[in-house]
C-alpha cells in the first residue's frame, strides 16, 4: 500500500523510486479503484480481496505474511537498501491515510496531511501546525526507545528519545529576523544565509554547521544540449572554459565551494573521477579557440533562467553573463517566480519536450545546490546524465556510452565491470561538457549560509546522512544542550 501509493502519485512513472528504474511495473494496476477495494475492509483486519492484492506475487512488491515484504528487482542492484533511506522509504500509518481521504491524485495530492501529519513511532510527534508559520513537536510518550540505556544511545544516537520536551520550528523568511531571534535568545538555532553571513561567520559567540569534504551537495550549470547553439559541443566547451569559477564561488556561494568533476561526488571514491580528470579551468584563450571551432557567424542571445528571492541564484547568472561576454556571447538573465521557473522541468522526456522553454543556460535548482536522493554511487549518474532520469537532468543530456554506465549500476553486481564502463562515461561527459561543474558545497543551506547556534547554548547535534537530501533540520533527539 505504501510503496504503490508512491508509484501512483508519481503518475505511474517507470522510475518512480527517486529516479531508479528497478522494478517491472508492467503487471501493476494500482489507483483509486484498488485503494477503494482495500479501503472496504481496511488494513487492520483486511478482507481476503485486500490480502490478494497485497500478496499478488506477479507484482514486484508484495507481502508473504504480516511480517514480511518482498522486493523483486528486475536485475541486481546491490545498493537497493540505500534507496529506502530517503523519500520512498518513508513508513507511515496507511490506515490513517485511508481514514482521512487517501492519497489524492498525481496532480492534486490530498492537502489534509499538510496540517495533519501522519502519526509515527519516532521520538517526537507533531502536536500543532500552522501552514507557512510553524510546526510544534513534542516528545512521544509511546516511543519504543524511550527507555534505552545510555550505552545503547551512544551506540546509535539516532535512537535517542531526546533531551527537550518540545521543539518549535518557525518559518521566518526574512534572514535578518532569523538572526535577530538567534542573537536575542528567542531561538536557539537559526538558518542564516548569505545576506547576513558576515554577522556570524567570524563571531566566536556563534558556531555553524560545516559539511564534510566528501559532501554530496553540488552546484552546477546546465547547458541545454537540445537547442541551438548549446547543442554544439564546441560551444559548450567554450562556456565551461570561459567561466571564472573562483570568482563565481566567491560572489554566489560565500567562497564556500570546492571544485569537482561531476557527476559523481567524492563520498563514492571508487566511482569518483575514475579518469583522474582536472576540474574545468578558467581559460579565456582556450574558450575562444573552442568557440571558433563552432564556426557560428550569427550567434543568438542566450537565456539564463532563475527565480526571485534567491540572491545567490541571481549572482550566478550575473557572473556567467559577465564571463561569457568576454568571449562574445550575450546572456539575457530572466528572473521569474519560483513556480514559473520550475514549471518546464520534469523527467528527461519532459525536458526534451520543453527544451525551448528551458533555454540555453540554467543552474541546477535555479542556482542553489543539489543533495542526493539516496546514499549510493548510482544516484547522480541516474539523476543528471540518464535518459531515464525522473528529475535532475537539467542539461537534457544522454549519450550511449554514458547510458551503459548508468544501466550497469542496476544490471550488475560486479564493481570492476561498472567502473570500466563509468570511466569511459566520465571521459565522454567531460568532453561533451553538458554541465559546467561549479563545486561541492561546504555550508549547509542550498542558497548560501548554514545552521547557526550560540556555542554556549548547544553543544552538538547530528543531521540526516543525505545532508539536506531528505531534510534540512537538525535531528531533534540528538541535540545536546551546552
Amino acid at each position: 500500500m505504501q510503496m504503490y501509493g508512491f508509484y501512483y502519485l508519481s503518475g505511474n512513472a517507470s522510475a518512480w523510486l527517486v529516479n531508479y528504474n528497478l522494478f517491472n511495473m508492467g503487471n501493476v494496476t494500482f489507483g483509486p479503484a484498488t485503494v477503494a477495494l482495500i479501503n472496504q475492509s481496511g488494513l487492520i483486519s483486511p478482507s481476503q480481496t485486500a490480502k490478494n492484492i497485497m500478496m499478488n506475487s506477479s507484482w514486484p512488491i508484495y507481502v508473504t505474511n504480516q511480517n514480511q515484504i518482498v522486493f523483486h528487482l528486475k536485475s541486481p542492484f546491490v545498493w537497493f537498501p540505500s534507496v529506502l533511506v530517503a523519500f520512498d522509504g518513508l513508513m507511515y500509518d496507511a490506515q490513517y491515510l485511508l481514514d482521512h481521504g487517501g492519497f489524492g491524485t498525481p496532480t492534486a495530492f490530498n492537502p489534509y496531511f499538510n496540517s495533519n501529519p501522519l502519526p509515527g513511532t519516532g521520538p517526537y510527534m507533531v502536536t500543532s501546525v500552522s501552514q507557512n508559520a510553524y510546526v510544534i513537536f513534542t516528545q512521544n510518550p509511546n516511543y519504543w526507545g524511550r527507555n534505552l540505556s545510555a550505552a545503547e544511545i551512544a551506540a546509535q544516537p539516532f535512537f535517542s528519545p531526546g533531551t527537550v520536551k518540545n521543539v518549535i520550528v518557525n518559518l521566518k523568511t526574512d534572514d535578518l529576523v532569523r538572526y535577530t531571534d538567534l542573537s536575542s535568545g528567542a531561538s536557539q538555532m537559526s538558518s542564516i544565509q548569505g545576506s547576513d553571513w558576515n554577522l556570524v561567520a567570524n563571531n566566536p559567540e556563534y558556531s555553524y554547521f560545516k559539511l564534510p569534504p566528501w559532501t554530496g551537495e553540488v552546484a552546477f550549470l546546465g547547458l541545454n544540449t537540445k537547442i541551438y547553439p548549446t547543442n554544439i559541443t564546441a560551444v559548450r566547451q567554450a562556456i565551461v572554459h570561459a567561466i571564472n569559477y573562483t570568482d563565481l564561488i566567491n560572489k554566489a556561494y560565500l567562497g564556500q565551494m570546492t571544485p569537482y568533476v561531476g557527476p559523481e561526488y567524492p563520498a563514492w571514491s571508487q566511482f569518483y573521477d575514475l579518469g583522474n580528470l582536472t576540474p574545468y579551468q578558467y581559460n579565456l584563450t582556450l574558450a575562444k579557440q573552442d568557440l571558433s571551432q563552432a564556426n557560428i557567424t550569427n550567434m543568438p542571445t542566450f537565456t539564463y533562467d532563475t527565480f526571485s528571492g534567491c540572491q545567490p541564484c541571481v549572482n550566478v547568472g550575473q557572473v556567467v553573463q559577465s564571463d561569457l561576454a568576454a568571449i562574445g556571447l550575450t546572456v539575457n538573465i530572466q528572473v521569474t517566480t519560483e513556480s514559473t521557473y520550475y514549471a518546464p522541468y520534469g523527467s528527461y522526456t519532459t525536458n526534451v519536450q520543453n527544451a525551448q522553454q528551458i533555454g540555453q543556460l540554467s543552474s541546477i535548482l535555479g542556482g542553489q545546490v543539489w543533495a542526493p536522493f539516496a546514499l549510493n554511487p548510482a544516484d547522480y549518474w541516474v539523476s543528471f546524465v540518464s535518459n531515464g532520469s525522473l528529475y535532475g537532468n537539467w542539461a537534457i543530456y544522454s549519450n550511449p556510452v554514458v547510458q551503459k554506465c548508468v544501466n550497469a549500476f542496476t544490471s550488475s553486481a560486479n564493481s570492476t565491470f561498472i567502473q570500466g564502463l563509468c570511466k569511459a562515461a566520465q571521459a565522454q561527459i567531460y568532453n561533451d561538457a553538458p554541465y559546467a561543474w561549479i563545486g561541492l558545497n561546504r555550508l549547509w543551506n542550498p542558497s548560501g549560509g548554514s545552521i547557526v547556534w550560540k556555542s554556549n547554548v548547544i553543544k552538538s547535534f547530528l543531521v540526516e546522512p543525505l545532508f539536506t537530501g531528505q531534510d534540512d533540520l537538525p535531528i531533534f533527539q540528538t541535540v545536546v544542550l551546552g
